[in-house]
């Protein structure tokens, strides 16, 4: 069934921005949709199927709403919203887009691509405690970096920790040249990544040198109480049920901790031990402790990315081991799935908001 619908735009300004140079926004829409939509005068016509008609009306008051509270489009911005819209009728695109996390004195803004990444950033500054289980190119570590920054500069918190478990992938950590801060540095390179690409070098060195920011391996944790700190352990589906144990009961006043991990990607010799997936069970109706999934939808780095988790999504059900088996704990039935960073500096140009020029 196909139908048309007349959409009226009084603020010009605001409807030039939803249009785009040359339309161009208005075409975007037409071929994610596969509706007809066209301009004229202060009007928008968008004619197709019922449904497709209905996605891309919502979507279009919604960016004008955007643009008439100042906010400026992109033809970037088109798709991602779209998507959203198309996931969650009920939705705002305000709610999503004027979300913004500020770091490097307020010039950079990172802002949530989808509803998966708001509920991530909501969750984190409402819970002291922050699981963001899944596979690559969601941005659970990035946004995670960036409000931990942001309380830094804020001076909501004392110092930030980051942490990863420092597992043996075919090479022992003895018979890597340098002391032991040198053998561990590899694992930790996407945790520095990720704070260059916030911070500028002079800024990351002086904070690592006063001990506002502290990189080490999850087993220099132990014995340590941590207050008035943001700590977040990336790569959490190789911890064990027993590092997992240690670092939670390591926490201390005014201390937020997110855990980011793939549970589908564990290096560890046995993965029933992996501490991520047991944690996110035994701890997900507990008081001020949020579990976050994403699923392949929620990727934001290279299309071509989404794409391939799809590919092996379909494999493993071939296989009779969905992605939901493998990468939701059992008894959980709220939240999306998630996805984990396996390169954090790969996923800054997609999954995030980055010095946009008004």
């Amino acid at each position: 069934m196909t139908t048309t619908a007349t959409l009226s735009y009084e603020d010009r300004d605001a409807f030039r921005q939803l249009c785009g140079p040359n339309d161009k926004h208005l075409k975007i829409v037409e071929e994610l949709l596969h509706v007809g939509v066209a301009s004229r005068g202060n009007t928008v016509q968008v004619s197709g199927a019922t449904h497709d008609v209905e996605v891309a009306s919502t979507a279009l008051d919604q960016f004008y709403e955007l643009a008439r509270q100042g906010y400026r489009l992109f033809p970037s911005d088109i798709p991602r919203g779209v998507r959203i819209v198309s996931g969650s009728p009920e939705a705002r695109l305000a709610d999503v887009f004027l979300d913004t996390i500020f770091v490097a004195s307020g010039k950079r803004r990172i802002s949530p691509k989808n509803l998966g990444q708001k509920r991530y950033i909501d969750a984190m500054r409402s819970n002291d405690l922050t699981f963001g289980i899944g596979a690559a190119g969601t941005g659970k570590t990035y946004l995670a970096m960036a409000m931990a920054v942001q309380l830094l500069l804020a001076r909501q918190v004392k110092r930030i920790i980051l942490t990863r478990p420092a597992v043996e992938a075919g090479e022992k950590l003895g018979f890597l040249p340098g002391d032991m801060a040198e053998k561990v540095n590899p694992y930790l390179r996407p945790l520095y990544d990720a704070l260059y690409d916030m911070l500028d070098l002079t800024k990351v060195q002086r904070l690592i040198a006063e001990n506002a920011i502290e990189i080490a391996p999850l087993a220099f944790m132990r014995g340590r109480t941590l207050n008035d700190a943001f700590v977040i352990l990336d790569e959490a589906q190789n911890a064990t049920r027993e590092q997992m144990r240690m670092l939670l009961t390591r926490l201390g006043y005014n201390t937020k901790t997110v855990v980011t991990g793939d549970i589908t990607q564990t290096d560890l010799p046995d993965p029933e031990r992996s501490g991520l997936a047991h944690a996110a069970k035994i701890l997900a109706n507990v008081q001020g402790i949020a579990v976050c999934y994403f699923s392949a939808e929620d990727v934001v780095r290279h299309p071509l990315v989404m794409r391939i988790v799809n590919a092996y999504d379909r494999d493993d059900a071939r296989a009779g081991l969905s992605r939901e088996r493998r990468n939701r704990p059992p008894g959980n039935g709220d939240g999306a799935e998630v996805e984990e960073d396996t390169s954090v500096a790969d996923a800054l140009s997609f999954a995030l908001e980055t010095d946009r020029e008004e």
